[in-house]
């Protein structure tokens, strides 16, 4: 079918399709769990709209601004297929200048992401072996200098108002021109004999550990890892009783100096004679550097990761990609910049400034501000533009992927919801697209205070849209 054609048709049969009979059930049902003694205690924010013609469907607050979490993603992802465009690669270079080995970081948040090289069957740190070629094709067998340039994104890797005690979690990474392996690395602890052996994955000397793991007969294997006034020096804490043990992905710091480590170890390892440092600056002058290799990262498979499974890295770089493109030399990518311009995309949607206020790019932030009429103009907006198929793609499938395969199992709606799910502390949203019978409907769902239970009233409203409009 003709795309233009068939959303004609739909608009045309809107006044068939949606009859007053059906959004007088929705709102009632809508209502009922709402209103359920067990969601009393949440306040509730709610949108649902005909995606073919933009009609109301259901309206419950929907010009107050509430905290999204990751439903952030959506605006984030939408700006930058708006400013960076559908084409967009994430590039990082590798290069020399005589004998100085030059690392050009273009902010790729999937640069060495173990779920991404499996998809694409690589193997781990295959980067390295690669960039370890390549100098062997150019008879290089000692480098006078490494140098590092991050400099595509600022320097200010973790936005003022996410949870200090969170920093050191896989979700609160830091930023950086210049990422790997999602900027963690895998502490694992196990019992061996009457000692507790602690490793790091990937192993490199750029951490310290202080292992103070202890052993015990009985009971579970946990551990606990703390960072200290040093940076990447961690205390590892907890018990393990075997030998399989446990162990937790960790939020390392610095990470450009991190991947320039990895490097060095790899390259020394390959018999190549390396400088006893690593540089980071800026190259200022790119045209005296002789490009050997060059990786990139296609905005579609960060697109993905983003909204599938939430992966709060790629929307913090989407923010600082939309900067650094937008200013003068493409550098010193920064959050205020690209925030402002993502605002500017809103306002171009006729959204009020009223509606929003922006903090990070993955909703992180318990500061972030969107209306439920803010993030369905935006899924309007996708919806009637040419980048609605792979926006569409990028979101979780219910019963199927991403963050909500667990959900909507049942044959009715496997695969019929798709959307983008929200959590932090106190905050729970799901916004994105029900495939009716008759007709595509955007919903949006932003939820505070309530308890666990709130997550299956979400589920149910999304379901209530599957039964009363169909």
């Amino acid at each position: 079918m003709v795309k233009g054609f068939g959303r004609t048709v739909a608009t045309a049969l809107l006044g068939l399709i949606f009859a007053p009979a059906a959004m007088a059930s929705l709102s009632s049902r809508i209502n009922g769990i709402v209103n359920d003694k067990v969601n009393r205690s949440a306040h509730f924010t709610i949108k649902i709209v005909d995606a073919a013609s933009g009609r109301t469907l259901y309206a419950r607050n929907t010009d107050e601004p509430m905290t999204p979490a990751s439903n952030m993603k959506i605006v984030s992802s939408a700006a930058a297929l708006h400013y960076l465009g559908r084409d967009y690669r994430f590039v990082t270079r590798v290069g020399l200048i005589g004998k100085t080995l030059v690392i050009i970081g273009g902010g790729d948040p999937l640069l060495g992401d173990p779920e991404t090289d499996r998809r694409y069957g690589r193997a781990e740190g295959w980067i390295f072996d690669d960039i370890v070629k390549a100098l062997h094709d150019q008879k290089i067998k000692s480098l006078d200098e490494i140098v590092i340039d991050r400099y595509f994104f600022d320097n200010n890797r973790v936005c003022a108002n996410w949870p200090k005690k969170d920093l050191n979690q896989k979700f609160s990474c830091e930023v950086s021109g210049l990422n790997y392996n999602l900027n963690c690395v895998k502490i694992a602890a196990r019992k061996s004999g009457s000692r507790a052996v602690v490793t790091v994955h990937p192993a490199t000397r750029f951490l310290q550990i202080n292992n103070e793991v202890s052993t015990a007969s009985k009971g579970e294997n946990a551990i606990a890892v703390y960072r200290s006034s040093q940076p990447n020096r961690l205390k590892i804490v907890g018990k393990v009783i075997d030998d399989k043990g446990t162990s937790a992905d960790v939020a390392i710091e610095s990470p450009s100096t991190f991947f320039g480590v990895l490097l060095a170890e790899h390259l020394a390892r390959s018999g190549i004679k390396i400088p006893s440092q690593i540089v980071e600056k800026y190259v200022a002058n790119k045209k005296r550097v002789r490009i050997i290799r060059e990786y990139a990262t296609p905005l579609t498979d960060v697109l993905a990761r983003c909204n599938k499974d939430s992966l709060n890295l790629a929307a913090e770089t989407f923010v600082k990609a939309i900067s650094a493109e937008h200013t003068d030399g493409r550098i010193n990518g920064e959050w205020p910049h690209g925030q402002a311009l993502v605002g500017r995309y809103l306002r171009g949607l006729g959204i009020g400034p009223e509606e929003f206020r922006l903090d990070d790019g993955s909703g992180l932030s318990p500061e972030n501000k969107l209306t439920a009429n803010a993030i369905t103009r935006v899924l309007l907006q996708l919806y009637r533009g040419e980048n609605w198929d792979l926006f569409c793609d990028s979101l979780a499938v219910g019963g199927q992927d991403g963050t909500i395969y667990k959900y909507f199992e049942d044959e009715k709606y496997r695969g019929r919801i798709l959307g983008k799910t929200g959590y932090i502390e106190g905050v729970r949203a799901f916004s994105g697209i029900a495939k009716t019978s008759q007709g595509d409907v955007i919903f949006s769902i932003l939820t505070s205070g309530g308890d666990y239970r709130i997550r299956y009233a979400i589920n149910d409203i999304a379901e209530a849209i599957i039964d009363e409009m169909g």
